[in-house]
């Protein structure tokens, strides 16, 4: 798959800064790009902050600063995701949409000493581990990758390019790597944005029955090793799920979240997009976090808050039905004393 910068800047339209040999291995957002790879600078205004960290090219909308070239490779086009997703599409084709026959295919990659029950689909291209255990019904779509000692209950559903490390857990009804929910308006109508990614679950990994993990945009939606997920629990595109998280049932974790180690969701905690929840973040039950955590907290309430300020809004609030009584009663006591002094001092009626 490896491809010269210049096959790639012609294959977009795109005009190139830099070394035009310059020999790139694959594409990735910049939050997974690798060495070799290209990345992708979405808006102009963030060329200052931009960080080619280990990428060897990038796709942009404007030209970097001056001398960066020798150091990343810019390929300069006016629609910078429409030209990445199609370098995406070259490293990673979209598979089409083929009715697989039940059973095994001829093309896929299965150790002998699996387990794979004859009502379960087993795509093309599709590599299956040492010990892997695959239920009634299960479908593993297209070059998926299972490795050694995962469990596949019955009905799990894998789209195409969805990757499992070791000892990863999979329970009944859950599908991984449908399309995430993005769309664009073109004409007054929603067009669907590129669904080029895949999802990564990473070893001793446990979903829930009916988890829901979207496929990244470009990359990968990634859960980290060692975390448990509870049964329907969504989790949107791009996300990145960190290491020995507990995630409680009927959580909704929005497109591009990402949460830090031994982060607790309890249950119908909602996170909106691009939400940043730093370690050992704890957030109560039927929270909805709408600000970034700096981490080694405890979040409360809708929109959450600290623990110390939502128990302190919470006992005011319970303290509410007291403050109107006493409202009324320094109502009637001003009422009283506008009749002793005069009708010229005004009263403002409580809300």
């Amino acid at each position: 798959m490896t491809i010269s910068i210049s096959d790639l800047a012609a294959m977009v339209g795109g005009k190139l800064i830099g070394d035009p040999s310059r020999m790139i291995t694959g594409a990735n957002p910049p939050a997974e790009c690798q060495t070799g790879q290209i990345t992708l600078l979405d808006e102009a205004k963030r060329a200052e902050e931009f960080d080619p960290g280990c990428a060897a090219a990038v796709v942009t909308p404007v030209a970097l600063a001056d001398g960066m070239e020798a150091e990343c490779v810019q390929i300069v086009v006016e629609d910078p995701h429409e030209a990445f997703g199609r370098i995406v599409a070259h490293f990673r084709p979209p598979l089409p949409a083929t009715v697989p026959q039940a059973g095994i295919d001829p093309d896929a990659q299965v150790d002998p000493t699996a387990e794979i029950h004859p009502t379960a689909t087993v795509a093309a291209g599709t590599f299956i581990g040492a010990r892997v255990r695959i239920m009634p019904g299960v479908v593993v779509g297209q070059g998926c990758t299972i490795d050694e000692d995962c469990v596949l209950h019955a009905g799990v559903v894998l789209y195409s390019y969805t990757r499992l490390e070791p000892r990863v857990v999979l329970h009944a009804g859950s599908v991984l790597g449908a399309h995430g929910f993005g769309y664009r308006q073109e004409n007054g109508r929603h067009v669907p944005t590129a669904q080029l990614g895949y999802v990564h679950i990473e070893r001793d990994v446990e979903l829930g029955a009916c988890v829901t993990v979207d496929r990244g945009t470009y990359g990968a939606t990634r859960i980290c090793e060692g975390t448990k997920v509870d049964n329907q629990v969504m989790i949107g595109h791009n996300c990145r799920i960190g290491r020995h998280n507990l995630i409680c049932s009927q959580v909704g974790i929005a497109g591009s979240c990402h949460t830090g180690d031994y982060v607790v969701l309890a249950g119908q905690v909602g996170l909106k997009d691009h939400i940043k929840l730093g370690d050992q973040t704890i957030v109560g039950a039927q929270a909805g976090v709408m600000e970034d955590s700096q981490g080694h907290e405890v979040l409360l309430g809708s929109p959450a808050t600290g623990q110390r300020e939502q128990m302190q809004i919470m006992a005011t609030e319970r303290k509410l039905p007291e403050m109107r009584r006493e409202l009324k009663s320094l109502r009637k006591e001003l009422s009283s004393l506008r009749q002793i002094v005069g009708d010229d001092v005004p009263v403002r009626k409580a809300a």
